[in-house]
């Protein structure tokens, strides 16, 4: 009899053992998509039309009983970067780089001063750097500043440039002023099974320099401005080379483009926050085939950050997709009242 026993409790314990296991192999993001996260991790929202639409939104694609169901791999998000996930006024802070680069430069490089729009940054005069419908001056001062480098040596001067500039009003490093609510969301969503994605007219290289570290989203989900780079063999070791080439600019229209050739899936969630984004909001959220999410950042909190539209300091004008929002059913954040605190108190990690 107690040979029977051990043999039975045996069997029962291997069972256990089997389920456990199997148990320990389900994805994690399985969990996600049953049940997702409620909305107090949105904390520094105040209880706003934005914050509900997007918590319904979320445990309406993730129950797997709703018609809205959208599976994990096809959870895609998308969010500028400058003026949704960090400021852009009073300049948006890649040209800050660009500033202090073409500033050291040119005072060793009388040639490289004579350039136009070397002397339009040496003058301060945004200006004619942000004329045209790309800013084609901003754009020529950053690929000038960066064109010869290797991207290795492009990654140590950003890190170095980040590690020690501040922004003019807050006094504090870039890379501390992110907007708490947004770093919510991008957590929010990543908990429920989403890949969230960078999608910026400032240059890819200089966001992948930090973009794991300050916001959790890896390089390779950084989507940007871009020219073409070269491979070469310098000293013996093989390198990556910036060059002014075949410069893509990642702007209005050419959003939806990066995103088709980075990703190759429609995203379901896009957040922006001028007209720059609105071709991508346009892209995410009007004839997509599943059930979409869209949400426009408002710059109106003149005391704890910058109030602006149509008028802005630099970039960031924002008239027709703000025009467009009610009829495509965008929402738009009103920075004043739906948030509660504005920005993060320390970078995020992933």
């Amino acid at each position: 009899m107690s040979a029977m026993i051990s043999t039975k409790l045996g069997r029962f314990c291997s069972m256990m053992l089997l389920v456990i296991g199997i148990i320990s192999l389900i994805p994690k993001a399985s969990v996600a998509q049953l049940n997702p996260n409620e909305s107090q991790t949105l904390g520094s929202w105040n209880d706003c039309a934005t914050k509900r639409a997007l918590v319904a939104y979320v445990q309406s694609i993730c129950d797997p009983k709703s018609v809205d169901f959208i599976p994990i791999g096809e959870r895609i998000a998308v969010f500028d970067n400058d003026g949704t996930l960090w400021p852009e006024n009073p300049i948006p802070f890649q040209l800050a780089y660009a500033f202090d680069v073409v500033g050291k430069r040119a005072s060793n490089d009388p040639e490289f001063a004579k350039h136009p729009m070397v002397q339009a940054v040496l003058k301060k005069d945004t200006a004619t750097l942000l004329a045209g419908d790309h800013h084609e001056g901003l754009l020529q001062v950053v690929a000038m500043t960066h064109a010869g480098m290797s991207v290795e040596e492009f990654q140590k001067s950003v890190s170095d440039w980040i590690a020690q500039a501040t922004h003019p009003k807050y006094n504090k490093p870039y890379d501390r002023l992110t907007y708490k609510p947004m770093q919510e969301v991008l957590s929010y969503l990543r908990s429920n099974g989403f890949k969230t994605y960078i999608v910026s007219g400032g240059g890819a290289d200089f966001m992948r320099v930090w973009s794991e570290r300050v916001y959790g989203i890896v390089p390779e989900q950084v989507i940007g401005s871009s020219a073409k780079t070269k491979f070469e063999i310098r000293d013996g070791k093989p390198v990556l080379i910036k060059t002014l080439d075949q410069l893509f600019v990642d702007d209005k229209a050419g959003k939806p483009v990066g995103i088709h050739q980075a990703i190759g899936r429609r995203p379901i969630v896009c957040f922006g926050n001028s007209d720059g984004d609105m071709a991508m909001l346009q892209y995410t959220t009007i004839g997509n085939p599943r059930r979409a999410f869209g949400a426009i950042v408002h710059h109106t909190d003149e005391v704890r950050e910058y109030a602006y539209d149509a008028t802005p300091k630099s970039s960031g004008k924002l008239i027709e997709a703000l025009a467009d929002a009610s009829k495509q059913g965008w929402y738009v954040i009103d920075m004043k009242q739906d948030w509660a605190e504005v920005w993060a108190t320390e970078p995020a990690r992933k």
